[in-house]
C-alpha cells in the first residue's frame, strides 16, 4: 500500500492521494461494485454498525471507491473530511438538513444557481429555515442581514453566470464573529484555482458532475471541510438520507482529478482569450470574466485566485431576440446548460438556468434577456472565436 502526505505537491496529490492497492496489486483504482460487505463474525458486525471498529458496511455510506476520491478531494482543498453525494444539489441539501433545524436562518448570497434559490425559498422554508438573500460584494449588506438565528452564509465566489466575487476572507471574519459558518460552493474555481478553507471557510461545496469530472459524464457533489461538522454531522445525514454517490461515478471523479490542473490552467487561457475578443465586439453590451481588467473585483480575483476560470458571461444589445440568434447560429459550441466539460457550452440563463425563477428574481440577480453564459471548453481558440460571430451580423 503506498503512503502519501501533505508535503507533496497538488498536482501529486491529485494523482496519487486515497488509492490503497488490494492483494491484486492493481495499478489504476478498482470499482468496488457491491452494495454490501461480509463480516467475519457477528461480533465483527456489530462493532462495525456501533461504530466501535472502522470498516465497510453498506455502500450507501462506506464504499472503497467512493471513499479514495473523498479522501482525495479533502487532500486538494486542504479539509479534515469530506462526503460525496450523488449531485451538487445533494451536497447543498445534506450540508442544510444536517446542519439546521427549523427556526435556523441563512445569510445566501443573490446570486447563486437558480436551482439552489428554490431550494431555499420552497423547500427549506417548508421546514421552517428561512434564507435572506443579499448582494455578493456587498459586505455591510451582509452585516445587516445576520440575526441571532442565522447559522450559515452560503455564497458562490466566482458567481453563475455573472462572475461576481466576494471576499472570502472578510466573510470568514463577519461569520466567526457571529458564530456562523461560512459555506462556499468552489465548483466553478475547483482547489486547483481557490481553496476557500486556506482563506478561512468553514465549509466547501462542488459539483462534482462540473470541472472535476471535466468530461460531461457522471453526476455527483461533495461537502468539505472539519471531521466533527462534514465527517459526523453531515456524513450523519447522508448514511440516513442516503444521496450516495455511485462508486462509478467516483472512480469517474478519480480519473478527472488527475488532470485537473492542467485543465483549469487551459480552460482560464481560452476563457480569458475569448473575453478580451467579446469585448471588442460591437454586438456585445459588456463581458463578464474576472480575468479582464474591466472586472471591478480584478485585483480580488488576482488575489484570492490562482487564476480566472473557464466561466463567462456576456451581454448582446437586442435582448432575449439576440441571445437567441446567436445561440441558434453556433454550429461547435454545445447548446446545454451543464459546465465544466473539455466541449465548450453555451446558454441563454434567463430561460435555462434562472429561468423557473420570477421576473423580480431575475432582475434582482442581474439576469438580464440578453445575457448569454459560455462555459469555455478546450477546442481550438480560433473556432470558437468564429462560431460565436456567425451570430453577431
Amino acid at each position: 500500500m503506498p503512503e502519501y502526505n501533505d508535503n507533496y505537491s497538488f498536482d501529486t496529490l491529485a494523482i496519487r492521494e486515497g488509492q490503497l492497492r488490494t492483494n491484486e496489486g492493481e495499478h489504476s483504482e478498482p470499482i468496488f461494485t457491491t452494495s454490501s460487505y461480509v463480516f467475519a463474525s457477528a461480533e465483527e458486525a456489530a462493532a462495525r454498525f456501533s461504530g466501535e471498529q472502522p470498516g465497510n458496511i453498506y455502500s450507501r455510506f462506506t464504499n472503497p471507491t467512493v471513499r479514495t476520491f473523498e479522501q482525495r478531494l479533502a487532500a486538494l482543498e486542504g479539509a479534515e473530511s469530506c462526503v460525496a453525494t450523488a449531485s451538487g444539489m445533494a451536497a447543498i441539501l445534506a450540508t442544510c438538513l444536517g446542519l439546521l433545524k427549523a427556526g435556523d436562518h441563512i445569510v445566501s448570497s443573490r446570486s447563486i444557481f437558480g436551482t439552489t434559490t428554490l431550494l431555499c425559498t420552497n423547500y427549506l422554508a417548508k421546514f421552517g429555515i428561512e434564507t435572506r438573500f443579499v448582494d455578493l460584494a456587498d459586505i455591510g449588506d451582509w452585516t445587516t442581514a445576520i440575526r441571532p438565528e442565522t447559522r450559515l452564509l452560503f455564497l458562490e465566489t466566482p458567481s453563475n453566470p455573472l462572475t461576481e466575487l466576494a471576499d472570502i476572507e472578510q466573510l470568514a471574519q463577519l461569520a466567526h464573529q457571529n458564530d456562523c459558518l461560512l459555506v462556499v460552493d468552489n465548483c466553478f474555481c475547483t482547489p486547483a484555482l481557490q481553496q476557500p478553507i486556506a482563506l478561512g471557510a468553514d465549509i466547501v461545496i462542488h459539483s462534482a458532475t462540473k470541472f472535476l469530472d471535466g468530461q460531461g459524464r457522471c453526476m455527483g457533489g461533495a461537502i468539505l471541510g472539519p471531521k466533527d461538522i462534514v465527517g459526523e454531522e453531515i456524513f450523519g445525514f447522508n448514511r440516513t438520507a442516503g444521496p450516495a454517490m455511485s462508486p462509478f461515478n467516483a472512480w469517474v471523479f478519480l480519473k478527472g482529478l488527475e488532470t485537473l490542473s492542467l485543465r483549469m490552467k487551459a480552460h482560464s487561457a481560452n476563457a480569458l482569450a475569448l473575453a478580451r475578443w467579446l469585448e471588442q465586439q460591437v454586438a456585445v453590451e459588456r463581458v463578464f470574466y474576472p480575468g479582464l481588467e474591466s472586472h471591478a473585483q480584478h485585483q480580488l480575483a488576482k488575489t484570492q485566485q490562482s487564476g480566472f476560470g473557464g466561466l463567462l458571461s456576456f451581454e448582446l444589445k437586442g435582448g432575449k431576440d439576440a441571445g437567441w440568434k446567436l445561440i441558434d447560429a453556433t454550429r461547435l459550441i454545445s447548446i446545454t446548460a451543464n459546465l465544466g466539460d473539455t466541449k465548450s457550452t453555451i446558454t441563454h440563463p434567463a430561460t435555462t438556468t434562472h429561468g423557473r425563477l420570477t421576473p423580480e428574481q431575475r432582475e434582482q440577480a442581474g439576469i438580464a434577456d440578453g445575457l448569454i453564459r459560455v462555459a469555455v471548453g478546450l477546442e481550438d481558440i480560433e473556432d470558437l472565436k468564429t462560431d460565436l460571430a456567425r451570430g453577431m451580423g
